[in-house]
């Protein structure tokens, strides 16, 4: 059971976003080189965000002396600080794919393929190491550690692999649901980001960074305060907002898109002009005879 779990966890992390990529292809025509963009612009924003939080953010935090007699003020901080600076890479970067990578293909399908990629390749990656930290604990079950990673090492390594599998089943697939509901908040964020270029307003982008902060911040306090399973259902509730707002902003009806240089003003429909049949009078006829 435990084992079946455990697969089942990293199966899922890995081809949830080819399954929401597959029904956005098929439902809504969306291109797959969307997903790729989205998928490009999240590894670029971690080049820089990863760096960032480990050579400035990390010293930072460690010098702020939060003050220990608040027990929730040190996590509520320290959340907001690394959930602005997840907002501000990430969300700048999806703002970089739509500017420069997705010009004439600004629309509200678009952007759910885009977001798709962009949170679908971090659930691929985390599935992936999942994966091979279940092979390397499977393969290490039972062995003589001291012989494979040497007699100094052997007790580090045989603590973690009895955590490994200690942990109950139920935990195991935490892993699923949580990549499962940050995708829902991608999709939301690059429909926040897509409204930039539609409605003109570059507010629309700092509201994106501040709800990516929201999230953010809101996991991290969680973890450090509330059981996993507590955090997972926050995680989840707020999945589920942000597929709400994935629907409050879905266009009605046809949704133009917009390309460079065309602005809203460019789209008008032309007015109606309604032709009247007028009868002439018998004076009227015999006025042309003359004309």
């Amino acid at each position: 059971m435990n084992i079946a779990i455990r697969i089942i966890n990293f199966s899922l992390m890995i081809t949830i976003p080819f399954v929401l990529g597959l029904f956005l292809a098929g439902k809504l025509k969306s291109e797959w080189r969307l997903f790729g963009i989205g998928a490009l612009t999240f590894i670029s924003s971690q080049c820089f965000h990863i760096p960032f939080n480990y050579w400035v953010l990390n010293p930072i935090v460690t010098n702020l002396n939060l003050p220990s007699n608040f027990r929730m003020l040190p996590h509520a901080v320290i959340g907001l600080i690394f959930g602005l600076s997840a907002g501000l890479f990430e969300e700048v970067f999806r703002w970089v794919g739509f500017r420069f990578w997705i010009k004439g293909e600004r629309d509200w399908k678009s952007a759910l393929m885009f977001g798709a990629g962009h949170g679908g390749i971090e659930s691929i990656l985390l599935g992936v190491l999942a994966l091979y930290g279940f092979i390397q604990a499977l393969s290490l079950r039972g062995t003589d550690l001291n012989i494979v990673v040497g007699i100094e090492q052997a007790p580090i390594v045989q603590a973690q692999i009895d955590a490994y599998w200690a942990a109950p089943w139920h935990l195991s697939i935490l892993g699923a649901v949580e990549r499962f509901s940050t995708i829902l908040f991608h999709l939301s964020a690059s429909v926040f980001v897509l409204q930039v270029f539609l409605r003109k307003n570059i507010l629309w982008l700092f509201l994106a960074v501040g709800w990516h902060t929201l999230v953010d911040a809101v996991a991290v306090f969680a973890s450090r305060i509330w059981s996993p399973y507590i955090t997972e259902a926050i995680i989840l509730f707020l999945g589920l907002l942000s597929l709400g707002f994935v629907f409050i902003l879905k266009p009605g009806g046809k949704q133009r898109i917009q390309t460079p240089g065309m602005d809203q003003s460019d789209s008008f429909e032309r007015p109606k002009i309604e032709i009247q049949q007028i009868k002439p009078s018998e004076e009227d006829l015999e006025n042309s005879k003359y004309a």
